[in-house]
């Protein structure tokens, strides 16, 4: 599915979706220069161009667009950090994704179909030159990719998403540091995103590979659960419980064709994620890490919102027509 490539739109979007969700202030007490929801616009737009605070601050003083979402004046990097902070807490985040979900439904863009899958992201940007070049010097036993990991495992971010297949939006996730099994994440994942969307099968790589994960899918919630087993030491023996001895004879070979072989929709948008929206966190601290990925799946799902329900506000000329142009205001290729 084609994602939005315009920032005024992707900003526009977040506003509605802001101004439907969010309270007009953080406290009685606030200043009342913004809103939650048009500062909220602004953090959609940071993430979607990949740029700082302050390069943020930068950018909507060269265009117009605070003004057009009735803005009075620009806000500064430190009142964007402030409100980083305020608006990405996990229960605003739930209420945004819950929307978000509700408008893909209305536009009937769902699917019956999830797929479950993570990975890891960087804690700081590496060019690849830089990255082949450490391989390239590096002592024998430090040139693999587990050893680099370990050394920081405790402090790497990890993200897990809940996908639908069909139109590659993100129905539930998990943020969290540190590396670990991936098991432990498939019924939280699995029961946020059927509580937005009655999907019927559910899709996850060997990682996900648990008994109690069938019961608690097939059981619990009614969805057919397709995982595919392979977890913990080398085998050639069959499973013993009846769940995984029946993955273990139905997803042998390529799935190609198959329904399991939908599974690499999850794949596919972790690479539309690191290449739209970079594959390292601008964040230091472990929390702000935990909350930037929150506002990057967000984004994510902003930018594939069909733009049908604000075609008559651009029509009315609220897009502006050549905008200045600042350098670091494109996403990344």
């Amino acid at each position: 599915m084609l994602t939005c490539k315009s920032p005024w739109k992707v900003m526009l979007v977040a506003h509605e979706l802001g101004r439907r969700v969010l309270p007009p202030r953080s406290s009685r007490f606030s200043r009342k220069d913004f809103t939650l929801a048009q500062l909220f616009a602004c953090l959609v737009l940071r993430e979607f161009a990949g740029l700082s605070f302050r390069d943020t601050e930068m950018l909507l003083r060269d265009v117009p667009w605070c003004q057009q979402l009735g803005m009075k004046r620009v806000p500064d990097h430190n009142t964007l950090q402030r409100a980083f902070h305020v608006i990405a807490k996990t229960q605003r985040v739930t209420r945004l994704m819950d929307l978000l979900t509700r408008e893909f439904q209305r536009s009937r863009l769902l699917g019956w179909t999830l797929a479950i899958d993570s990975t890891l992201l960087d804690t700081h940007h590496r060019s690849r030159h830089y990255e082949q070049r450490c391989r390239h010097h590096a002592a024998p036993h430090r040139r693999s990719a587990d050893w680099r990991r370990s050394a920081s495992a405790k402090r790497t971010p990890k993200l897990g998403i809940a996908v639908d297949t069909r139109s590659h939006a993100i129905l539930a996730m998990l943020s969290k540091t540190g590396m670990g099994s991936d098991a432990p994440d498939f019924d939280r994942l699995l029961y946020d995103a059927w509580r937005r969307h009655r999907v019927r099968d559910v899709l996850a790589d060997a990682g996900y590979d648990s008994e109690s994960n069938h019961c608690i899918a097939r059981q619990d919630l009614g969805v057919r659960s397709w995982i595919r087993t392979g977890i913990g030491r080398p085998t050639s023996k069959a499973p013993a419980k009846p769940h995984r001895r029946r993955m273990h004879r139905m997803l042998r070979g390529s799935q190609r064709g198959r329904r399991f072989g939908q599974r690499a929709q999850a794949e596919t948008v972790m690479s539309m994620l690191k290449r739209n929206l970079g594959d390292a966190l601008r964040a230091r601290q472990d929390k702000g890490r935990r909350m930037e990925l929150c506002l990057r799946v967000i984004t994510h799902d902003v930018m594939l919102l069909p733009p049908t329900n604000h075609e008559d506000r651009d029509r009315a000329g609220l897009v502006p027509t050549g905008p200045a142009k600042h350098p670091n205001h494109c996403p990344r290729p």
